[in-house]
Formats: C-alpha cells, structure tokens, sequence
C-alpha cells in the first residue's frame, strides 16, 4: 500500500479523476440496473451498440502485446524484452474492461456466471460467444500468470521461472492471434448481416489492434521515463513505431479494398457503407463525420510513422499515435456496429447514437481499467527500477 499511494500531485490528481469516473458510472449503472436497457438507446434494431463497440475495440488493445512478445522472444532482440511485461499488464487491464462491457451490456447481468469455463452452462462449442469467452480468459490467464511469476520473482530477489515463463510467453502469441480472430468470427458469421459477412474482417481487426495497443504504450513508455526511474532505449520505441507502421498499412489496405469491392461493385449491400459515410434517403447520417474522421486521422497517422524523419520526431509520434487510436476507437466502437444494423434486415432505419447512459457507464468501466493498469504500473516499476524486495522491506523494520 505505501508504494502505491506514494506519488507526485499528478499522480493524486490522475487517480481522483479516474474515481470520479468510476463514482459517476457507477450511478448511472444503477439507474440502468433498476430500469433495464431501455434507459440506453439500444432497441430490437440496434441490439449491439457502443458496449460491444468498446469490447471489441479493447479485444484489440488486449492482443497488441504480442507486438513487444514477438521481437523480444521470437527475434530475441534485447532492448524490447526489457518492456514486455507492460504490453502483459496492458492486456491483463483491456480483458478486464472487456468483461466489464459484457457485463452492463447483459440485460440479466446475474447470468453473467453462464460465460465461466465449468461452472457457467456455455453452450460449448455450438456457441461463438462461448468461444470468444474461453479464449479470453485463458488469454486473460496466461498473461497474469507471466506477470505475476516475474514480479514476484523480482519482489524475492530471486530469477524468475524460465519453464514457466517462457513456454507462456511464446503461447501467448497464439492466443492474441485468437481472441480477436474470435471476436471477429462473431461478427462476420452472420450471413444475414453483409456489411460484416466479410472474409478480410479477421485480418482488418488483427491490423488495427496491432497500431491501437502500441500507440498506448509508446506514450506510456516517455511519461514513465520522465516521471519516475524507468529506462528505455530509444531504438525500443522506433522499433514499435515501425512496427505500428507496417499494421497501419495493412489495416488501410484492408479497409480501401472493402470500400473498392462496395463501390466498384455497386449492389444492393452498398447502403451499409453509404449510410456509414453520407446517409440515406437524403438524410445525413448522424455518424458520418464519425466515419469520415477515422479515415481521416488513420491515413495521417499512417503518413507520420511511414517516413523515419516523422516518425523519429516524438511530438509528431505521439501526435501520431493520438490519432491512430482515435481512428481504431472511432472505428470499432462506432463504425463496425451501426452500420450493421443500419438498415435493418427488414429495412427500418433506426439511427442510433450512445445515450448519456451508455457514454456515463463506459467512461467508468475504462475508469476502473486504468485504474488498474495505473496500480500495476506503479507496483511493477517499484519491482523494476526502484530495487523494491522482501529484503529491502525487512531493512526498513529493522
């Protein structure tokens, strides 16, 4: 407790904004609890909306660890092995928040124990969801498993296990490839849905969670470097800069290759996407600047880290990196979701937009994810950089 509650003013102040998120949500949760989902703008229309958005946008954040895991034990290159352990705790807080917004999205949140390995009734294997929900928890474990083992290892002054390290590390490569190609397969499984029953929605969700994870943490990495002990090499955070490039690309590819094949092709299932960018019957959409802004804000952050002169510049990376998780956020929390429902099958418009509800839950539940993340940050760098151990503790009481 004392390591965690010692910190400078910005600290204090960041940790008093993040409990008044959670204070606010949680209110509003209540309201939502005792009068149901009617009080969000969710209808039988628009039955997925800005929660599933935000859960499937955080399954993303979740599996960018494997962006630090795989040059530093894959290609054992050393200046990135020494960060891996913050892309782990990263995915540990995303998964957490990601059961958070299953959770209020559920109208009878009491069943939410059904989503539980053994205990929970699943409807495994027949069920998706059941799927999506056993890989990200294994995921979720396997990630704890590994931070918890070298942490603690740190804290005894001891190595940490390499029999059970390492095999998890490399495992969990896999597993970040799994959880948002899951995710992914509960969208574009549905046939009566064309604007996701798309073959390319797997690898566009893969390249955008592996440009929206890192650009977290290449902010992270210099607020920590200047506030506190913790060290990194300049050639890390180029290196996952570089790396963020070349997801970008794939992940615009992927996206102007759907938007050429709706065009070009110009069928009936082309009213997703007008609805999504222009509107229909005349009537601007309510989300088109949403739309148009993601586009806007991936191709310039894609510029920014294609040429090393920008992307070596850390205002104009981090500027960069702002932008690139907006475009992801805008992207799956508002652009995947409407659209899909918008027409429905039966061709009703029914415009929805995220009520004061949903906005006052959601900025709680990432309120209680960074909460989290803040803890463990702060704990692991007391393990790291400061030299904190059983034995430094003893000293103390003595």
């Amino acid at each position: 407790m004392r390591m965690i509650a010692k910190g400078n003013i910005a600290y204090y102040c960041w940790l008093i904004l993040l409990l008044i998120l959670i204070l606010q949500g949680g209110f509003a949760y209540l309201h939502q609890f005792e009068k149901g989902l009617i009080v969000t703008n969710m209808r039988d229309q628009v039955s997925w909306a800005f929660y599933i958005g935000n859960f499937t946008f955080l399954v993303g954040v979740a599996a960018a660890a494997v962006m630090l895991v795989i040059p530093a034990y894959v290609y054992n290159w050393g200046p990135i092995k020494e960060i891996v352990v913050y892309g782990e705790l990263l995915a540990v807080a995303a998964i957490s928040m990601c059961l958070g917004f299953v959770l209020v999205d559920m109208g009878r949140p009491d069943r939410f124990w059904h989503l539980t390995p053994i205990i929970g009734i699943m409807n495994f294997p027949s069920s998706l969801l059941a799927w999506d929900a056993i890989v990200l928890i294994v995921y979720f474990l396997v990630n704890l498993t590994v931070v918890t083992n070298i942490l603690y290892s740190l804290f005894m002054k001891k190595h940490y296990n390499h029999k059970i390290v390492l095999p998890l590390v490399i495992f969990s490569i896999p597993m970040a490839v799994s959880i948002h190609t899951v995710t992914a397969f509960l969208y574009n499984g549905m046939a009566a849905r064309p604007y996701w029953n798309s073959a390319i929605l797997a690898p566009r969700f893969l390249a955008s969670a592996f440009c929206s994870g890192p650009a977290i943490l290449l902010i992270l990495f210099q607020v920590l470097r200047k506030t506190t002990s913790f060290r990194i090499k300049d050639e890390a955070i180029h290196k996952v800069a570089e790396l963020m490039a070349y997801a970008m690309f794939i992940n615009l590819f992927l996206f102007f290759a759907e938007v050429f094949k709706e065009y070009y092709s110009n069928t009936q299932h082309i009213v997703y996407m007008n609805y999504l960018f222009f509107g229909l019957n005349g009537k601007m959409s309510p989300i088109a600047i949403w739309g148009w802004l993601s586009v806007l804000f991936g191709v310039i952050a894609f510029l920014i880290f294609l040429f090393p002169k920008t992307r070596k510049n850390f205002v104009a990376m981090n500027i960069g990196c702002v932008m690139i998780y907006t475009s992801v956020y805008i992207e799956k929390g508002i652009a995947l979701i409407i659209p899909g429902y918008t027409p429905t099958v039966l061709g009703e418009i029914y415009e929805y937009f995220p009520s004061i509800h949903e906005l006052r839950i959601s900025a709680a539940i990432f309120g209680v994810g960074f909460l989290l993340f803040t803890l463990m940050i702060k704990v692991s760098n007391s393990l790291l950089f400061e030299e904190l151990s059983i034995e430094t503790i003893k000293n103390r009481e003595q």
